[in-house]
């Protein structure tokens, strides 16, 4: 089960994960008979920079992003939801993603304190 979050600049009832959704990108390369080689080597990534990507240890940029969309043939907005990132909104206040950034931060460590106690 993948862990979602709702993202305030996406309409209701449209999550964004959480964490890399490692699940719905092999199925997608699988779609498409592609593999994670391939993807790593559309975005101009190491096969171990991708394993990290895959293991949430290593986020995209949005160039790779980009590569992965366009190779997926999917929007970039949903690449960057499915990874667990959040792309800038154009014209956003500096304030109002700073203070979006903080409560990213809350929610996991609120989400870290919740695994070291159970």
């Amino acid at each position: 089960m993948i862990k979602v979050k709702q993202d305030r600049r996406q309409p209701a009832g449209v999550a964004v994960a959480l964490f890399f959704d490692a699940e719905w990108f092999d199925a997608r390369l699988g779609e498409r008979g592609l593999s994670r080689r391939v993807m790593a080597a559309a975005a101009g990534m190491s096969d171990g920079d991708l394993a990290l990507v895959f293991k949430d240890q290593r986020e995209l940029s949005a160039g790779e992003v980009a590569a992965f969309a366009e190779l997926l043939g999917v929007a970039a907005g949903e690449v960057a939801s499915r990874a667990g990132i959040s792309t800038p909104v154009p014209g956003q206040d500096p304030a109002a993603r700073i203070a979006a950034l903080e409560r990213r931060v809350a929610a996991l460590e609120a989400e870290v304190a919740r695994l070291r106690a159970g």
